[in-house]
């Protein structure tokens, strides 16, 4: 059986040392996802670039794709880290959870967001003309369609690794939504 490990800094590359210094420096500690993305010699950089691209989303919209994204794949490890995230960027904790959810009723705008992200992800990019037009009802265009699909896309990545490694997640967990199944059906 392999045995799951995240590497230390001394196991890595030279290049993701230093990107491991980095990343210490910036949050305080390297997250078991990007340390585990440095038994790769480039898939951490690769990762991180893609990750941080610039976009048309603000912020409070990618924590949305991320939240729902992970909701939906079930990576407890995503969960955890954007529920902290979510918070830092002034989500409630009921807010999050609704989120999680496929929803935020509390604003129009990021509720369309939430709802559009799930129906991407739950039917794997076939999504309907009405979910389609109803996302750009509230003031998304092609250019945030593009952005979103590719922020989808880098969440998946980090939600895939998660689920097949099962490395210690390094966050605070994030609590159980009681409508869990609905989110995954």
């Amino acid at each position: 059986m392999t045995k799951i490990a995240v590497p230390t800094i001394d196991q890595v590359s030279e290049n993701n040392q230093e990107i491991f210094s980095s990343l210490k420096k910036k949050l305080g500690f390297v997250p078991n996802l990007y340390a585990y993305f440095g038994h790769s010699e480039t898939a951490l950089g690769d990762y991180l670039q893609f990750q941080q691209r610039k976009s048309t989303l603000r912020a409070k919209d990618i924590e949305v794709i991320n939240l729902v994204t992970s909701e939906y794949n079930g990576c407890t490890y995503c969960q955890a880290a954007h529920t902290a995230i979510g918070k830092l960027i002034g989500f409630s904790d009921e807010q999050i959870l609704e989120i999680r959810s496929g929803r935020a009723t509390f604003d129009e705008r990021l509720d369309a967001l939430a709802q559009f992200t799930l129906a991407v992800v739950s039917n794997h990019g076939q999504v309907s003309e009405e979910a389609r037009e109803e996302f750009f009802a509230t003031g998304y265009t092609q250019t945030t369609l593009v952005d979103v699909v590719v922020a989808i896309g880098t969440k998946i990545i980090s939600n895939y690794l998660h689920n097949i490694t099962g490395f210690a997640v390094d966050f605070p967990a994030a609590p159980a939504l009681a409508n869990a199944e609905a989110v995954l059906s």
